[in-house]
């Protein structure tokens, strides 16, 4: 007997140290789904959710994981932020030959055939960053990120790309997942010891928070000297003091201020249905229109087998909010449009810097180059 709709899983997490950007992400799923149903649903079946709240732990997504698929009857998963949590999903979803969409930027070198990755890899984000802080405002820089696989290994490629350029990384420093305002008063002596031309920030979730308070609370000047980030979306911007986060940097395919017709759409649609006041983030607009790639990969394929789904994903185009993107049939990543936001005084990104070019995503970046991302170099406009 055939089945009237199609079940999908949704693992984002509602409380936790991360949950301010997850939540964007849940919305922005949750929309697309309805977004899909009124229009008639995949071959004419609606989609329809379980959707369960792992809490930022990575042992409870890949319980979660596995309850969805062997006891849910879900064959797809959307779900997780951090690469932890991420890394924990993965062994379930090759164990029941599922499939999982990713929309999170993230540190890549990793590639599943069961796993779409529609958020930045290292090459859509790292190389414009590095390159838009060189030459703006110098050479020498800070690390500072949370204690867990993404910023290791995001710092690492940064760190390539700066000494290759014949700058310097000053230190690297590294708080907890759970840090305290404490952790951060060491963090402002050490960049106050090494004056850096710019910090760079692969700090998550609460802490994100506190570590732009305590910039702040120090008296270092955003101007001269800014943190750039890229885990810094205008979910984590929300909670943080009026005006601290004004002046900083964030590297990303989408932000809300963005004045597509797409994008203006898709964030009058989700303040709609869940705020006026709600943040809407790049990874929240990854979330959204994986959805839809996944339901038109479902009409294509006309069927719910992952195998199928996976052969359809290959070289599918959509319209998406940052632009038109493209999932690459070799690597499961998507084809994005890099840009630089600058926070202005009521909280928002202002774009000073965008690609002309969707660029393609290189996960594996074994020698990063800052010049190997488009055939054309980048013409730096702020």
């Amino acid at each position: 007997m055939m089945k009237d709709e199609w079940q999908v899983g949704v693992l984002f997490s509602r409380r936790g140290v991360t949950s301010a950007v997850e939540i964007s992400m849940a919305n922005a799923t949750m929309l697309a789904i309805d977004e899909v149903n009124a229009s008639g649903g995949p071959l004419g079946k609606p989609l329809k959710s379980v959707a369960y709240d792992p809490q930022c732990s990575p042992k409870k997504y890949r319980e979660l994981a596995g309850r969805l698929l062997s006891e849910d009857g879900v064959k797809t998963i959307f779900g997780c932020y951090m690469s932890s949590c991420r890394k924990a999903v993965l062994p379930e979803i090759e164990a029941y030959r599922g499939l999982l969409f990713y929309p999170t930027f993230y540190e890549g070198f990793e590639y599943s055939s069961r796993c779409f990755y529609s958020g930045a890899a290292s090459n859509q984000s790292a190389i414009q960053l590095a390159q838009f802080l060189m030459a703006k405002y110098g050479t020498r820089f800070v690390l500072v990120g949370s204690n867990y696989v993404f910023p290791y290994e995001y710092n690492r490629v940064i760190t390539d790309l700066v000494t290759q350029s014949r700058g310097k990384i000053l230190d690297e420093i590294y708080v907890p997942m759970d840090a305290e305002p404490k952790d951060f008063e060491r963090v402002m002596k050490k960049i106050a010891k090494h004056s850096p031309d710019a910090v760079i920030s692969t700090v998550v979730g609460e802490g994100a928070k506190m570590l732009y308070e305590a910039y702040a609370d120090a008296g270092f000047d955003p101007s001269s000297m800014p943190i750039a980030a890229m885990s810094t979306s205008e979910a984590e911007i929300q909670t943080m003091r009026p005006g601290v986060a004004e002046g900083h940097l964030t590297s990303s395919p989408f932000f809300e201020t963005l004045g597509t017709p797409a994008a203006q759409k898709f964030v009058k649609a989700y303040k709609a249905r869940f705020g006026a006041d709600e943040p809407v983030t790049a990874s929240a607009e990854a979330a959204y229109f994986q959805v839809h790639l996944f339901a038109k990969a479902l009409e294509i394929a006309g069927t719910d087998d992952p195998d199928e789904i996976a052969r359809a994903l290959g070289g599918l185009e959509i319209d998406a909010p940052q632009g038109l993107v493209k999932i690459d049939a070799t690597n499961h990543h998507a084809e994005l449009w890099p840009r630089i936001g600058r926070v202005n005084k009521l909280g928002k990104f202002d774009v000073v810097w965008e690609s002309p070019y969707r660029v393609k995503p290189d996960p594996y970046f074994v020698a990063p180059l800052l010049d190997d991302w488009t055939n054309e170099r980048l013409a730096l406009k702020a």
